[in-house]
C-alpha cells in the first residue's frame, strides 16, 4: 500500500506558524494529529465585568451599550476551532461546534 504525501515543507512550516499563533492568542490545544496534520484548538470563556460596563453606559447615556452587548455575545461562549491541511495542500481554518 503506498502513501500519498499530499503535504510538503513549505505548508507544514505555515501550518505550525498558523498554530503557535494561535497559541499566543489564548488557544489551547485539544487534539493534534501528526499523520493527517490537523489540530483542534480551544479558547475558554471570559467574565464580562458588568459593573464597570453598567457604569460605562451610565456616563455615555445608552451609547456603551452597545459594546456591552457585543462583549457579552462574543465573550461569553468557549471557543472550538479546527487547522487543518486538506488533500489539495491547502491550509484552512473551521469553527467546531462545542457543546
Amino acid at each position: 500500500m503506498e502513501t500519498y504525501q499530499f503535504t510538503d515543507e513549505k505548508t507544514l512550516d505555515k501550518f505550525y506558524k498558523m498554530i503557535s499563533a494561535k497559541t499566543r492568542n489564548g488557544f489551547v490545544i485539544v487534539e493534534h494529529n501528526e499523520k493527517l496534520p490537523y489540530v483542534v484548538l480551544s479558547k475558554e470563556k471570559k467574565a464580562v465585568k458588568h459593573t464597570f460596563h453598567l457604569l460605562l453606559t451610565c456616563l455615555t447615556f445608552g451609547l456603551w451599550s452597545v459594546v456591552w452587548i457585543y462583549l457579552i455575545i462574543t465573550l461569553s461562549r468557549k471557543q472550538s476551532i479546527l487547522v487543518a491541511v486538506d488533500e489539495d495542500g491547502n491550509l484552512f481554518e473551521d469553527k467546531c461546534l462545542s457543546a
